[in-house]
């Protein structure tokens, strides 16, 4: 065989070698397109992780309540925007108003079916 022929082991082993690094190519890709969010796609986004939340009603603490459960008092009227809140890594109680990640919460929340 002359050193031109695909099957000499120049060849080859440039071959076997362009066959390895095609192969951790596409192990790149596949695994940059597992963790891509695409809009629209089977995949649904990860949702972020939610933080305990506390509240003070009648002079009481009451919690960790999950965002459900501080809907629930929302639409039972138990809480409004000037109740005091706190979530770890808050400095102090506020005014349910005065944070936006809790108030985002509650604005996002539909409001209660109307009585007929």
């Amino acid at each position: 065989m002359n050193d031109n022929s695909f099957f000499s082991i120049d060849r080859l082993v440039e071959f076997g070698l362009g066959m390895a690094v095609a192969r951790q190519m596409v192990n790149v890709m596949n695994q940059s397109m597992q963790q891509m969010y695409i809009p629209g796609s089977v995949q649904s986004m990860p949702q972020p992780i939610s933080l305990p939340i506390y509240i003070a009603i009648d002079q009481q603490q009451i919690g960790p309540l999950s965002e459900s459960e501080l809907l629930t008092l929302v639409s039972r009227k138990k809480v409004d925007k000037n109740t005091l809140v706190w979530q770890p890594g808050m400095v102090g109680w506020k005014p349910l108003e005065l944070v936006p990640q809790i108030l985002k919460v509650i604005a996002l929340a539909p409001p209660p079916l109307p009585t007929v």
